[in-house]
């Protein structure tokens, strides 16, 4: 048993299947429309629960690497004061998503992210360019991210 079955991921190979390529593109894409609006949202827990207990999230607008749900929770949390406070709404959006099986039915995928930036009362405008790397794990039926690297490209 590898240990990803052995942390109750599921390692089926279905994915990687030529003919079911196109339904796995398709949900993983809707993995990412559900996880970034609950994100925007503020939905601390339940963008939380998109990743794995252990998951590391890796972003350059943080001090250090956040592991696991209740620091991912937390980071939400922090994010919905700031809006508070400032009035600025964040919106991520995703696109051009690479998307490769590996070997022990984990993704890895790559993806462009943009951040607009909504100041109350103001425009929208670009506020950062950003790639996104993840690395997902089937649990229990259903996809999460094991671990995630975002990177900058004002940062590069």
């Amino acid at each position: 048993m590898t240990a990803l079955a052995a942390e109750g991921h599921d390692v089926s190979r279905t994915e990687q299947e030529p003919g079911r390529f196109g339904l796995l593109y398709a949900e993983v894409q809707q993995f990412y429309a559900h996880q970034m609006q609950l994100f925007d949202s503020f939905d601390a827990e339940a963008w939380a629960g998109t990743f794995t207990p252990d998951a590391v999230f890796d972003v350059p607008t943080l001090p250090r690497p956040v592991r696991g749900r209740e620091e991912l929770a937390a980071n939400v949390r922090r994010n919905e004061e700031a809006r508070d406070r400032t009035g600025e709404q964040l919106r991520h959006w995703l696109g051009m998503v690479d998307v490769q099986p590996q070997a022990d039915g984990t993704l890895r995928t790559r993806a462009y992210a943009l951040v607009y930036l909504t100041p109350r009362g103001g425009e929208a405008r670009v506020h950062r360019v950003c790639v996104m790397e993840d690395s997902l794990a089937r649990c229990r039926g259903q996809w999460r991210v094991v671990h995630r690297l975002v990177t900058r490209d004002d940062l590069a």
